[in-house]
């Protein structure tokens, strides 16, 4: 990847606790920066003199955080983090880290922001409610979340529709994700390189090394010791148990307690504990599975033992790189045990089978992922010789949104519209009815008698994928087509496609997973409205058209006359689509405060005072002149 880009990689876990999530952040961070990527790592701690320290780097940075950013990733922490069950995982919770955060994003121009477990509440959460960046969402655990998936799954969705990109670290947690909240999940597996054995197996007195890596739910560490004493086995072994959270209250007979020693993973590394066993044993029932530990295992030369969920079936290769047994049977889980023991040979052949994955691969795709969302960005550059024509060229106020009696829902005649245009001081009206083109055609027909000029244009409702403005086209669209083939349609009449209200959910609006596949043919996204009901919703286009660099217009989206001129366009005058698109490039937005309640008001009066019958024959005989396909 060519481009160097400014990127922020958000963990919801705190950093000086071991994680999956921050394994894959470290390494995946460490290899960006040494390919000349300035990066920095976002995560809550367990110090709050690291938490100050980061709040004191975020305000004295100036939008500088990553100006001197070197071959290493810096890391800034932010938010004290909350022990959700003692000993295991420490959970951030956004409360003293939104403002912090909404300073960082607000002060640093990021090109990613790569978001890992970004479910509320946490950092990663609040990142992605902060950020203005193009975002890319990575999905690791495979574990339901019953509060995400469930009860707050519709304000969930619509968080995640900021994310550009989604990737999974395994086809489980695509699939799980697919059924909750339906996208495209690129699978993105973590590493898992090679490690050099330690293992002394010179004796068959030398007793065979079984670890077990506390990071599962605390009932799979008890599911194991209780295995023990069905063990059938005539060499020796021992069990080594990493644990943060100190010994398990299970009882064993003294011979067996004997064989199982605790290490504490402050003192003593994951890989070098994998590196030194013979058998890995992975036994969670599905609460808090860890699939990279087991793939990290087999890369360090172990045999591995899992419980068949289907993660970790996917790590196994279906058994082929390990033995399964059934979740929280003790019996098959003895018995498998026995097996490796006993067979060295089977241990072997399972060790062999793993496939080592290098952080330097993953990191390749990680860049191929940055590359193709900051592919759909539009050029920075425009057309100066374009430019340089328009800039002598007087400036005039347009507004890009408004309807006339030719729609179902506005009893505005054209001829109103066009008089009130002219009195407002617009100098260019674009006329979008409901689906239909008569209206601009009838406008464009009388508007010199006016002095305003007229776009062809119409707003056209897709199938199910809401409504896309056609400017400068000639024909009527049909309505009821893909959001795809609207699109298409409007290239061919060599019109702009012009995305109105793109996050009001009041209106019949394009999802942010629809918008993604076409962000290359928008042309002009409406960024102010003054009829969407919450500003918030205007403020989330803004974001997507910056992101995108996509041209930022607005319209009134009038249907009265009132409200005509509330949203317009201070630009160079132009002729044709191509100076229109240049022009906008540098054009201004204004707008005029309005009561919406009263305009929508105003609306209801003026088409509900016709009756329907009479406004649908009207109608009909004036969509008989427009312009169609033929």
């Amino acid at each position: 990847m060519e481009e160097k880009l400014s990127i922020a990689q958000v963990t919801p876990f705190a950093w000086e606790l071991p994680s999956e999530v921050n394994e894959f952040v470290g390494k995946v961070s460490g290899e960006l920066s040494r390919r000349g990527h300035r990066v920095a790592i976002i995560a809550p701690s367990t110090s709050a003199a690291k938490v100050r320290d980061g709040r004191r780097l975020i305000r004295s940075s100036k939008g500088e955080l990553l100006a001197d950013a070197g071959d290493s990733p810096l890391l800034v922490a932010v938010g004290q983090s909350l022990e959700a069950t003692p000993g295991r995982r420490r959970l951030a919770l956004p409360s003293d880290t939104t403002r912090t955060l909404g300073a960082l994003f607000e002060q640093t121009p990021l090109d990613i922001c790569h978001l890992h477990e970004p479910f509320a509440p946490s950092i990663t959460s609040a990142a992605l409610r902060a950020s203005s960046s193009l975002n890319v969402g990575s999905f690791h655990a495979p574990a339901e979340r019953l509060v995400a998936t469930q009860v707050t799954r519709r304000l969930v969705r619509t968080l995640f529709g900021r994310l550009d990109a989604r990737t999974a670290s395994y086809a489980t947690t695509a699939m799980m994700m697919e059924r909750h909240f339906p996208a495209d999940y690129q699978l993105l597996a973590s590493g898992a390189p090679a490690l050099i054995s330690s293992r002394d197996g010179s004796g068959v007195n030398t007793p065979l090394r079984i670890v077990f890596i506390d990071e599962e739910e605390r009932s799979a560490l008890r599911l194991l010791l209780r295995s023990l004493r069905l063990i059938k086995s005539d060499r020796p072994w021992e069990l080594v148990v990493s644990s943060s959270s100190g010994r398990a209250s299970t009882p064993l007979r003294a011979e067996i307690a004997a064989c199982v020693s605790y290490v504490d993973p402050r003192e003593s590394a994951t890989d070098e504990l994998l590196a030194s066993a013979d058998i890995v044993v992975g036994a969670s029932a599905g609460a808090l599975p860890q699939p990279g530990l087991l793939a990290r295992a087999g890369a360090a030369g172990a045999a591995v033992v899992a419980s068949r969920l289907a993660v970790y079936e996917e790590v196994t290769g279906d058994g082929e790189r390990g033995l399964l047994f059934a979740p929280r049977e003790l019996t098959t889980l003895a018995a498998q045990i026995s097996r490796l023991l006993n067979d060295d040979a089977l241990r072997e052949r399972l060790a062999a089978a793993a496939k080592p994955r290098a952080w330097e691969q993953v990191a390749d795709e990680v860049e191929a992922i940055y590359s193709e969302v900051t592919g759909r960005r539009k050029p920075l550059s425009g057309n100066a010789a374009l430019a340089s024509k328009l800039a002598t060229r007087p400036l005039i106020d347009v507004d890009l949104h408004m309807h006339t009696d030719h729609s179902h829902d506005c009893a505005t005649p054209v001829e109103s519209l066009l008089e009130t245009a002219r009195d407002r001081g617009l100098g260019a009206i674009a006329v979008t009815e409901h689906n239909e083109i008569s209206g601009a055609v009838a406008a464009a027909a009388i508007c010199e008698q006016y002095g305003v000029k007229v776009i062809l244009a119409e707003e056209v409702k897709t199938a199910s994928q809401g409504e896309v403005i056609g400017l400068f086209i000639t024909e009527k669209i049909e309505r009821g087509m893909t959001l795809a083939e609207t699109v298409a349609e409007i290239k061919r009449q060599g019109g702009l496609v012009y995305v109105p209200h793109p996050f009001d959910r009041m209106h019949a609006i394009p999802d942010y997973e629809h918008l993604l596949p076409i962000v290359d043919q928008i042309d002009l996204i409406e960024i102010y409205n003054p009829r969407v009901a919450l500003d918030t919703f205007n403020e989330e286009a803004a974001r997507f058209a910056a992101k995108y660099r996509i041209p930022a217009a607005a319209g009134s989206d009038a249907h009265v006359t009132q409200g005509l001129g509330t949203a317009r366009v201070r630009m160079r005058d132009f002729d044709g689509p191509e100076e229109f698109l240049e022009s906008l490039r540098e054009a201004e937005i204004h707008s005029t405060p309005t009561n919406y309640v009263y305009v929508q008001a105003l609306k209801f009066i003026q088409t509900k005072a016709t009756p329907q019958s009479a406004r649908r024959a009207a109608q009909k005989r004036k969509a008989r002149r427009s312009p169609r396909k033929r």
